[in-house]
């Protein structure tokens, strides 16, 4: 889990600083509430590659792209209310996803981390045992 949480990390910091990025060059034209949502869905999508093959080491499904997107579903609208409450706060809105970070992302890390490992071992089981299975039927079909 320790090594997940690193590369967690490092794909947590490219995308939150895509989404930041994109963020903060948007709000100076348009609404702070859709550029922030058109970050995060941009950021979304690299998350969601990387997560998928360098986090956690997974095919990039569509079960787990469903539960992916159900988790950053939530982390969304976590983020949300969030940016507007520190908003609300009088954080200027070029800082306030900041601490909007720091909240939301341990909170999403072990959302994506059950959408990825839940049924893991399952698989991992079955596997082992079609592997003993196969070995068993080669023994008998060698005596």
């Amino acid at each position: 889990m320790v090594f997940e949480l690193m590369r967690f990390g490092m794909v947590g910091v490219f995308a939150t600083v895509l989404h930041y990025s994109i963020y903060w060059v948007l709000q100076h034209w348009i609404n702070m509430n859709v550029a922030y949502t058109i970050g995060y869905f941009l950021s979304f999508l690299c998350n969601f590659y990387l997560t998928s093959h360098f986090t956690f080491k997974s095919r990039a499904t569509v079960k787990r792209g469903v539960g992916f997107s159900g988790a950053h579903l939530t982390n969304y609208l976590n983020h949300m209310i969030l940016l507007n409450f520190f908003v609300w706060l009088g954080i200027p809105q070029q800082w306030a996803p900041l601490p909007v970070y720091c909240i939301a992302v341990p909170v999403n890390f072990l959302l994506v981390r059950f959408v990825f490992t839940h049924g893991r071992k399952n698989e991992q089981t079955k596997s082992e045992e079609n592997s003993y299975n196969n070995v068993e039927q080669d023994k008998t079909l060698l005596q």
